[in-house]
């Protein structure tokens, strides 16, 4: 079995479950009980395992990156709540601080390589911290770097910490890039099996036309009459231009007027947030805990360049 999908919240499971029929995330089980249950012995089949799994962002920003699906690697985003200052800021005494729990299963089952993304802010410093001293003790090199999501062309800040844990025990990963992980020629190029961004939003319709120029950033744009853009060009990361909200992915984007006389925009067809709407809570709550795909794929481009 190729991948394990560990996520506690049902609505956000079957999210999972129609990606993974949509073939928009690696193939696997879904499994929605609580990481405290879940034991060693419940993963040795698995290539890939997804904790804290949400709608299977991580999963994505694989493919993106040019991460084979049967390349083993497990990815964990621990619930932010703890040290978030939009929290209860209760930190290690919170419930939800869960790594305890996602650092057992890492040391009995010692998985090659482990990536995940916590919030930046002076209040997760110490998680880290955590993070950094149980992998080290376990034999893990460990790194960590925070950036914005502005960095990649979002029209906001959204500062995370991306960290990885690798270990050369077990010696050189599996699968097809085995002795050449650092080699860019031996990726997949992102023009195959393009992804959706619209899927992972929940509103895949690869016939959608009006959708069709946002492809661009995995490859090549099949609209006739338009030419093929680059990664770098699609995210405004060029050398004559700067991220923002008027390039790449966010070009075409919504602009809602607010309720403080100021215009900010949304992503491209996303819905209005409103009160008292309650078929769109599970929607809003899946939106909020996902990791932004732009800046994980560049932290995993980065990862493997390192390994």
């Amino acid at each position: 079995m190729v991948a394990y999908y560990n996520e506690i919240d049902p609505y956000a499971a079957e999210w999972l479950r129609n990606l993974i029929a949509m073939g928009e995330i690696a193939p696997g089980i879904v499994d929605e009980r609580s990481i405290e249950d879940v034991s060693p012995d419940d993963l040795r089949e698995f290539t890939q395992c997804h904790f804290f799994a949400g709608i299977g962002v991580w999963s994505l920003s694989l493919r993106r990156a040019g991460w084979p699906d049967d390349r083993p690697i497990w990815t964990g985003s621990c619930p932010c709540q703890p040290f978030s200052a939009s929290g209860r800021r209760t930190g290690f005494a919170d419930e939800r601080h869960l790594w305890p729990h996602f650092h057992w299963l890492i040391q009995e089952c010692k998985p090659a390589i482990v990536i995940g993304e916590q919030v930046a802010s002076k209040a997760a410093n110490p998680w880290i911290d955590l993070v950094q001293a149980d992998l080290e003790t376990l034999g893990y090199g460990f790194g960590c770097v925070a950036f914005p999501s502005a960095s990649v062309g979002a029209p906001h800040i959204r500062d995370r910490n991306y960290w990885m844990g690798y270990s050369s025990i077990q010696g050189p990963l599996p699968g097809p890039q085995s002795g050449v992980h650092s080699s860019k020629e031996n990726r997949r190029p992102r023009n195959v099996e393009p992804q959706r961004p619209s899927a992972i939003s929940g509103m895949a319709n690869p016939d959608d036309k009006q959708h069709s120029n946002r492809q661009g950033e995995f490859g090549p744009v099949h609209e006739e009459g338009e030419r093929e853009q680059g990664a770098a060009e699609v995210t405004g990361l060029r050398s004559d231009s700067r991220p923002g909200p008027t390039k790449g992915f966010w070009a075409d984007a919504d602009w809602l007027f607010c309720r403080d006389g100021k215009w900010r925009p949304v992503e491209p067809g996303t819905f209005p947030l409103a009160d008292r709407v309650a078929a769109r809570v599970g929607r809003l709550r899946a939106y909020g805990n996902a990791i932004n795909a732009e800046a994980a794929t560049v932290f995993i481009e980065t990862v493997m360049d390192s390994i």
